[in-house]
């Protein structure tokens, strides 16, 4: 298939007419028709079928659909890079991270980047850590944050800074310059509990369930920013990564750590065959810097 075979099925798709496709194409309709018959005999398959007089794309057109959009994401960021070539602009750094990190720590990371690194651009967005590994993997980021270390043989973890996992509560809950709540303290507490397989989370589940009497969870939520909101909402008590504590405690909830003490680490994620540039090498000397002023601060 040629490039422009790929842009009349993935116009025809989208717009469900081929007429409209060939508009978008700047084509005209009969182009756009031989197009596609071309492409249907080279495939040996029909792509879109005629049904009362409208195109209808076939089980095989839906098939191809996922592997298309994938190449023309990778086609515009391809546009991309070679615009800032063109420029003579520094290459983009893309980063994705964890949602608390992103809330809490990779806004000032970025703008501390920026004093030094004027003309980087810099994409980031928010993902689980399992999304993460995919965007790596698939070349789609230079690197992660997460407050897991997801074992892959393709990936390195760069340890950046140690936390403890902080309790939530609503004001007043804790005594005056309480220091630390004991686990036991949980037993028969209503709680907001974190759904999926996150590691922290099922250690912590498992410690829970053995207290007597165990603690009430009737809701459970995908993050912990989802967490800090329904303790905000006055749903119960939450256990959260230290970042989503040090928002929480900004906002006016109690915080503070467990004991004994449930240790997180804050790890940067990379391909090992990745050469970092000297952009992200700032990036992730700034973000150990400011997590560690930060997570320095809590008790």
């Amino acid at each position: 298939m040629r490039l422009r075979h790929i842009e009349v099925i993935q116009a025809t798709l989208q717009t469900g007419a081929l007429p409209t496709a060939a508009e978008h194409l700047q084509l005209t309709v009969d182009a756009a028709e031989q197009l596609l018959g071309e492409v249907e005999r080279e495939l040996g398959f029909l792509l879109f079928a005629r049904v009362r007089g409208k195109l209808q794309a076939t089980p095989e057109a839906r098939a191809l659909q996922g592997g298309i959009e994938q190449m023309f994401t990778d086609l515009d960021r391809l546009r991309q890079q070679a615009s800032a070539l063109r420029q003579h602009q520094d290459p983009p750094l893309r980063v994705v991270s964890t949602a608390s990190l992103a809330q809490q720590l990779l806004p000032q990371s970025i703008a501390a980047l920026r004093r030094r690194f004027r003309e980087t651009p810099c994409h980031l967005s928010s993902q689980s850590t399992d999304a993460i590994v995919r965007s790596l993997l698939l070349h789609e980021s230079q690197v992660g944050l997460s407050l897991h270390a997801p074992q892959h043989p393709s990936l390195i973890q760069h340890p950046l800074a140690l936390g403890k996992l902080q309790l939530l509560a609503p004001h007043g809950w804790l005594q005056p310059r309480q220091k630390y709540v004991a686990l036991q303290e949980m037993a028969g507490q209503a709680m907001v509990g974190l759904d999926g397989e996150d590691p922290l989370s099922t250690t912590l589940d498992a410690r829970l369930a053995a207290l007597r009497p165990a603690p009430v969870v009737q809701t459970r939520v995908q993050t912990y920013q989802m967490m800090r909101s329904m303790v905000e909402a006055g749903e119960g008590l939450a256990i959260v990564d230290p970042f989503t504590a040090l928002g929480a405690k900004a906002a006016g909830l109690d915080v503070c750590p467990l004991a004994p003490a449930v240790p997180v680490t804050l790890y940067a994620l990379m391909l090992k065959e990745h050469e970092p540039s000297a952009a992200l090498r700032t990036l992730l000397e700034i973000v150990a810097e400011q997590a560690n002023a930060m997570l320095g601060n809590q008790a």
